[in-house]
């Protein structure tokens, strides 16, 4: 049915807003709207002056009888920048404070403005990379695994500490606390990642890698590729086994005193780590 601008607009950002990453040929719209492609052409391009002025994203366009446009969600460095500002402020409630060293963080995850935010942020470090799936341990990261595979447009898998019948068969490997002296064990379905697939690992809160070092150790058991990690919050105090350039946290928890109840929180090196050129 022929439409009006207005409505194919509103129609034309629905559908890239919910399909990221794929390329949409200009074909698919002029007969999803009974318009000429000249018409398209134009409506792509008052999307992409908005898109880019509002911080939504990139609209790019590619020529070619196989081309179309393709729709890559991001952040502003100033966005980003003022998100890591005003989130900072929420962390430091000495309320948060848990035994061990930890932070309570789940109402912060639960809030899905902030959680949207956090996945355009990682996709936005990753959006140039070659990314199969994203990973994440059970529970606290799963959805922030969500928000960014979402943003990506690919799976995400989770791995768990225990059996579950319903994933059928496992591999699992044992990994040593990078917290503790314990020996744990992690596992994922045989049916969950595809050898050969690059793999991004997300993650609410680090404390000394062993975590992430576990998952490294996972991959590499399904011959995958370990592309890098990002998490929320790491907790500096505790020595990590990872360098700056491997792992990316959004905030650091320079010190966490459970008897005073006194808690310091910082930006991390997300800001530093990732290039938002694209995105300017």
């Amino acid at each position: 049915m022929k439409t009006r601008r207005s409505e194919r607009l509103i129609d034309m950002t629905r559908y890239l807003l919910e399909r990221p990453h794929t390329l949409i040929s200009l074909a698919f719209f002029a007969d999803r709207f009974e318009s000429a492609k000249s018409s398209i052409s134009e409506d792509l391009g008052i999307l992409r002056r908005t898109f880019m002025i509002r911080g939504i994203g990139v609209l790019e366009t590619l020529p070619g009888a196989g081309g179309g446009v393709i729709f890559t969600p991001g952040i502003s460095k100033k966005e980003a920048t003022e998100f890591v500002e005003s989130t900072s402020k929420r962390l430091v409630e000495p309320n948060r404070i848990l035994p061990g060293g930890y932070l309570y963080l789940t109402d912060l995850l639960a809030d899905p403005e902030l959680l949207r935010t956090v996945g355009r942020m990682i996709a936005t470090q990753y959006s140039q990379s070659s990314i199969d799936v994203v990973m994440t341990v059970a529970t606290k990261g799963i959805p922030i695994a969500q928000s960014v595979a979402n943003f990506l447009n690919i799976p995400f898998v989770i791995v768990r500490r225990d059996s579950k019948i319903t994933e059928g068969s496992t591999i699992s490997v044992n990994y040593a606390s990078g917290s503790s002296d314990r020996v744990e064990k992690m596992e994922l379905s045989k049916r969950s990642l595809d050898e050969g697939s690059r793999v991004l690992v997300v993650d609410d809160f680090m404390k000394g890698g062993g975590t992430i070092n576990g998952l490294q150790s996972l991959i590499s058991e399904f011959n995958a590729i370990f592309v890098g990690a990002t998490v929320f919050a790491e907790n500096i105090n505790i020595h990590s086994q990872f360098s700056d350039a491997e792992i990316t946290s959004i905030f650091k928890v320079t010190k966490i005193d459970t008897h005073n109840k006194i808690l310091n929180v910082e930006p991390g090196n997300y800001l530093a780590n990732t290039d938002f050129s694209y995105f300017e």
